[in-house]
């Protein structure tokens, strides 16, 4: 993987972002983290560590605690592991300026990796369970996922 897009993106002269490294890890587990942003929108950064980055997708609501509440998740460049702690103000006039700070946080099980389909076992402070991150039309928007809580099986 790679944080081109992330380094070309922002001025760590400027930002108290962490400039970090692709950092490969065999662990079976990884960390977890949504992150509240209050940038020209309030959202949601949702970032899971994979191939050594946080893979990182853009959630416009709240994430969902209950099952079956679907949230649009919008992928966005990947960021370094560092970023997993990062809290702070990016300046204004830079890439995504506004407060940055920790929502949720703790590791993830992956469950199933593929393409279009992400399933994982989240333990963290607020959300825990299975959670599904499901590709919307691949082939059209590659960026637009959907993001939710899978129902318990009895």
């Amino acid at each position: 993987m790679s944080l081109t897009d992330y380094y070309s993106k922002r001025n760590f002269k400027q930002t108290s972002e962490p400039s970090g490294e692709v950092k490969q890890s065999k662990k079976s587990s990884g960390i977890y983290v949504i992150q509240k942003h209050q940038a020209t929108h309030l959202h949601y950064d949702l970032r899971l560590e994979m191939e050594g980055v946080l893979k990182s997708w853009a959630i416009p609501k709240e994430p969902p605690m209950q099952p079956n509440l679907k949230r649009l998740a919008v992928g966005t460049e990947d960021h370094p592991i560092e970023y997993a702690k990062f809290e702070g103000v990016i300046p204004e006039g830079g890439y995504g300026a506004g407060k940055v700070e920790i929502w949720d946080k703790g590791t993830f099980i992956p469950i199933e990796l593929d393409d279009t389909k992400i399933i994982i076992s989240i333990k963290g402070e607020k959300l825990k369970g299975d959670y599904c991150l499901i590709k919307l039309r691949p082939k059209i928007d590659p960026k637009n996922w959907l993001f939710f809580k899978k129902k318990i099986s009895k």
